[in-house]
């Protein structure tokens, strides 16, 4: 049906997500999955078994707007074990239907027309289109291309009045760098005395590599009090499909926060949350997420090791990058394509997280796969 009219967009440069685009693709040519960042192995029976047990016992209505006190209850004595920072559960804790909800969310809540937002390119592709619907400018400052750590020095000239939000991501999609030591002392040192509140995308939190520390804005005094931090079951437990993700927040925050939330969707899906609240008494559960993922990230990397590509290191999240430039002139996006119909496996073109289209001859890897998938994708890709 032809509309007999054209609504003004309100995002008019947005079309399909490069995601939607790239697994239609590789539906189409059978191709590998090493695109997208969800696991293709089943998570923990016990888990569908909580949730399985809570739907046969009735909780199949409407959670609490805030989430079910037992979830929010755990995430407050894991936050507290993991990073030292106690949270309120019944004012500093919000359970959202999944971290892009929590992300919206906050960003609708705290962001007011005529603000600034800065946060880091590459980055989620959801950062600037959010900031955009609120009437504000998304300012966004590129990481370096070699080792895609921020530029503080950056940042200091590009605060400015307006700035209202500063928004990380840690370790970062899609690079799979992680914030150190540094990071977090320039970052506290530019907020402090100032109204700029910290947004923090830590749903990878878990998944750090190499015995390094996740530096989540909860293990920092100065940063907590100023950040919003969400998270993510999903990624944590390995079902991306269930929706269901965090906030933590002081309680002023916290108390705009909600008042989107809960006209957004008002509650994550109740039995999901009750699974996750049984599933957090046992550490193991997340704990040895870390170790999990550093296993398949070099069993990839040690099966590319005879490809062309160039591998660049990842120190946490599902992804590692690789370069291609030295063996081919195409843009990312091209190469991408015949990567699809050649070898038939499917990744991510870099470009597609910038808002400029910049292209460096990198493309993403995701080794969220099973072994056998990453074997048989890393044979394809050192054919090339």
């Amino acid at each position: 049906m032809k509309s007999a009219w054209i609504p003004q967009s309100k995002l008019p440069n947005v079309g399909t997500t490069i995601f939607t685009v790239i697994g239609q693709l590789a539906e189409e040519h059978h191709a590998l999955n090493l695109s997208q960042g969800a696991p293709n192995f089943a998570c923990d029976p016990k888990l569908v078994e909580a949730a399985s047990r809570a739907m046969r016992a009735g909780h199949n209505q409407y959670s609490p707007m805030s989430g079910v006190v037992a979830l929010r209850e755990a995430l407050a004595i894991k936050t507290e074990k993991l990073y030292g920072a106690k949270y309120d559960p019944g004012t500093e804790v919000t359970v959202v239907a999944s971290a892009s909800e929590g992300l919206y969310a906050s960003i609708s809540a705290l962001v007011h027309p005529g603000d600034e937002v800065i946060y880091f390119e590459p980055s989620f592709d959801s950062y600037a289109p959010i900031v955009q619907l609120q009437g504000a400018t998304p300012v966004a400052i590129k990481l370096s291309s070699e080792t895609f750590q921020i530029d503080w020095d950056e940042v200091a000239a590009k605060i400015t009045p307006k700035t209202r939000m500063i928004l990380i991501n840690t370790p970062h999609n899609p690079s799979g760098s992680a914030f150190t030591a540094h990071d977090i002392e320039r970052l506290t040192a530019l907020t402090r005395d100032t109204q700029i509140i910290v947004l923090s995308d830590e749903v990878y939190e878990h998944v750090v590599f190499d015995g390094a520390l996740h530096h989540s804005m909860a293990r920092h005094p100065q940063l907590a009090e100023r950040s919003v931090i969400v998270s993510s079951f999903g990624k944590s437990y390995h079902v991306t499909g269930w929706r269901v993700g965090f906030c933590l927040a002081p309680a002023e925050l916290t108390a705009e926060i909600r008042k989107v939330h809960q006209f957004m969707t008002f509650s994550a899906d109740t039995p999901m949350q009750i699974a996750f609240a049984e599933a957090l008494g046992d550490e193991s559960s997340y704990l040895g997420l870390g170790p999990f993922y550093q296993r398949k990230r070099d069993l990839l990397a040690k099966a590319l090791a005879g490809s062309r590509f160039e591998l660049l290191p990842s120190a946490g999240s599902f992804f590692m990058l690789a370069r291609f430039g030295a063996f081919s002139e195409e843009s990312d996006s091209d190469f991408v394509l015949r990567l699809i119909r050649e070898a038939r496996v499917a990744t991510i073109p870099l470009s597609a997280f910038y808002t400029d289209g910049t292209d460096n001859r990198v493309i993403r890897l995701s080794f969220a796969k099973d072994d056998d998938t990453l074997l048989e994708g890393a044979r394809r890709l050192c054919s090339i």
